[in-house]
């Protein structure tokens, strides 16, 4: 039978399970990624497991998203990783090297492979020719450890692309027409894989913008084929070797089919607040901005800075106008100052930044008050900028550095002058200097862990009650995001390996009681929550489910999830219910009492069980979608609790 390539990488790496959409199977993964907002937590979970070598191909650790050393905490914590990749045996890639996605497609990125990160966009290396997905950090820990990762078999989305952009339409814009088209929730359940005559027109790096914001649809991955461009982009790395060719059987079929035509896209723009909220740039054309970034894993490469530098080149940004600049990798910064693109950006009044995540996570680079932000990032969910009020918009190179001329929102193609011809460097830079290489074994075993006084270990967690009455706490509406749970940023992030520090941040930007609420109600049996659809979108990290946990959150009934915090809510003990019937959702209100009874057994018994209101006499039906595997682990308190009885049975 003919295979798409999604089916030769999941059948080359299936280690159980069958590959019927829907069902779980269980992977084997070659390779790791975590960065340092959730690898602090990784790192901790690798020692509670007592792992003594990573047993990936390889495994990498990035240093990105807290670069800030405002104070002690981010520092002592980039020392605290790099003694763990020392004593584990992974790779290290020092603060400056730049965005984990890049570096790692850049350096370690195989076709063929496997890769599984603890952040949402590890997607991105799916341009390689891998299946490359997020997960929470436990997941990844546990594929370190040489565990299988257990996720739902996807439906295969197959994308047909004819064609050839247009003069003033990139990469940014085909994933932006994608989500134009179908929205955050048009990728659930499904791997995107590209393939057709267009895809040859699209560079290594144009794939990876396109790749990168599949987790913006909800996808579980995005593929590419590995073509004679992937084997010219690793060449230029100095990886040739590390070369396969992949592409789709003859014949190969898709369980859902779409075709876009690369020519007949224009400039689209992501209005606030939801990076599926997208239209054609000039609808929006006019609007004043404050600020013009460029940057992110979303929009990495050479020629997405190159093509702003050469824009504004001569040429001065609007007064009052904050055009940042956010480098995505040493290497790349490295090329663009060379090809004299550096000094064109400033020239025209640019701010130049620390290769990192930077303002895509909040870390600085945050909007006035009230004012519009323009931004090449991947998300623009409401407060993600680090401005709570924050109005963000997501765009293309083209269309940012233009609104940077103009003070507001603009059409590219209307500036008046020719669209610029980028070229490559002859000979790209090639920077290994800040990627450590993992330690020989020997040498490892005697390193100490560092830990500064901001690392606190993760409390135990007790096993699922049978009964449970819950007060609902919270009770929210559609696509309440991960950066709504619990903030990224400056304030926040600093606290990612202290649970009890970054719990106070829960929820905040929905109600700023709830720490207040959730930490009452443990002493009762801790409490519920209720949402509506794609719940839980956006970011991997698994703050957002361990926080709540830490707070009392024992279940959280909603009308459906997003795929990695779905899980997250699993491996942390919170049990994910559905409603059977979405009408029941206009029922509860906050303050309502959940009452669950014979609740282990009916988890066991079926996916479908009654609960009740307490004071209602009216029941009702939700649903949960656990396989046999995470009824186990949901019984046992989460997925610590059931590693640990795992290891003790062996």
């Amino acid at each position: 039978m003919p295979l798409n390539i999604t089916q030769k990488l999941i059948k080359g790496h299936l280690l159980s399970g069958e590959m019927v959409p829907g069902t779980e199977i269980g992977l084997k993964i070659d390779q790791t990624l975590t960065q340092d907002a959730t690898g602090t937590m990784v790192m901790l979970e690798l020692e509670a497991m007592g792992l003594e070598r990573a047993k990936t191909e390889a495994s990498a650790q990035y240093v990105d998203h807290n670069l800030i050393q405002a104070d002690s905490k981010n520092p002592d914590d980039h020392l605290f990783l790099q003694s763990a990749t020392r004593r584990f045996g992974l790779y290290y890639s020092r603060p400056g090297n730049g965005v984990s996605h890049p570096v790692h497609m850049q350096r370690l990125a195989k076709p063929g492979k496997t890769l599984l990160g603890s952040d949402s966009h590890t997607c991105a290396n799916g341009c390689m020719g891998m299946l490359a997905m997020g997960a929470g950090g436990l997941d990844v820990a546990l594929a370190i450890a040489g565990e299988p990762f257990y996720v739902k078999m996807p439906q295969v989305w197959g994308i047909k692309l004819t064609g050839k952009l247009s003069d003033w339409v990139s990469a940014k814009d085909v994933i932006l027409e994608l989500l134009r088209r179908h929205g955050v929730k048009g990728g659930v359940g499904r791997v995107i894989e590209y393939y057709g005559p267009g895809v040859e027109t699209l560079s290594a790096m144009d794939r990876h913008v396109i790749a990168n914001m599949g987790a913006e649809l909800g996808a579980t991955g995005t593929v590419f084929p590995s073509d004679e461009e992937i084997k010219r982009f690793l060449r230029e790395q100095d990886r040739e070797a590390d070369w396969m060719e992949l592409h789709a059987d003859q014949g190969a079929v898709y369980d859902v089919n779409e075709e876009i035509n690369l020519a007949q896209i224009e400039p689209l723009i992501a209005k606030p607040s939801s990076p599926g909220n997208v239209v054609p740039v000039t609808e929006v054309a006019g609007t004043p901005i404050y600020q013009s970034y460029i940057g992110s894993s979303a929009n990495p490469g050479f020629r997405d800075f190159a093509v702003a530098a050469e824009i504004v080149k001569g040429r001065e940004v609007a007064e009052g106008i904050s055009f940042d600049i956010n480098p995505t990798s040493r290497q790349m910064l490295t090329d663009l100052v060379k090809e004299s693109h550096i000094a064109s950006l400033l020239q025209s009044g640019a701010r130049l930044h620390q290769a990192g995540c930077n303002g895509c996570i909040g870390m600085g680079q945050a909007p006035a008050t009230g004012r519009n932000s323009l931004r090449t990032t991947p998300r623009n969910f409401p407060g993600r900028s680090g401005t709570r009020e924050d109005s963000v918009y997501l765009c293309s190179p083209e269309t940012a550095a233009a609104s940077a001329l103009t003070g507001e929102i603009t059409d590219p193609r209307t500036l008046g002058f020719p669209y610029p011809q980028i070229k490559e460097p002859e000979r790209p830079t090639v920077d290994v200097n800040l990627l450590e290489k993992p330690l020989p074994y020997e040498e490892a075993k005697t390193i100490q862990l560092h830990k500064g006084p901001n690392i606190a270990s993760i409390p135990e967690m007790d096993a699922m009650p049978d009964e449970m009455e819950l007060p609902i706490l919270l009770k929210m509406g559609d696509n309440i995001s991960t950066d709504e749970i619990l903030a990224g940023g400056a304030r926040v992030l600093p606290y990612r390996s202290n649970l009890p520090e970054i719990s106070k941040f829960s929820f905040e930007i929905i109600d700023k009681t709830y720490y207040t609420r959730g930490k009452e109600s443990i002493a009762s049996g801790g409490h519920a929550i209720v949402g509506g659809m794609n719940y839980g979108q956006g970011s991997s990290r698994e703050h957002a489910a361990l926080a709540p946990r830490y707070l009392g959150l024992r279940v959280a009934l909603v009308k459906d999830f997003a795929r990695i915090h779905w899980q997250n809510l699993v491996n942390f003990g919170i049990l994910p219910l559905t409603f059977v019937q979405t009408e029941d959702y206009d029922r509860l209100n906050q303050g309502d009492i959940l009452q669950l009874s014979n609740l282990r057994n009916s988890i066991q018994q079926g996916d479908e069980f009654t609960i009740h209101v307490k004071g209602s006499s009216q029941p009702i039906q939700v649903k949960h979608s656990l396989s046999k595997r995470q009824v186990e682990v949901m019984l046992k308190g989460g997925m610590i609790n059931w590693v640990k009885d795992k290891q003790k049975n062996a």
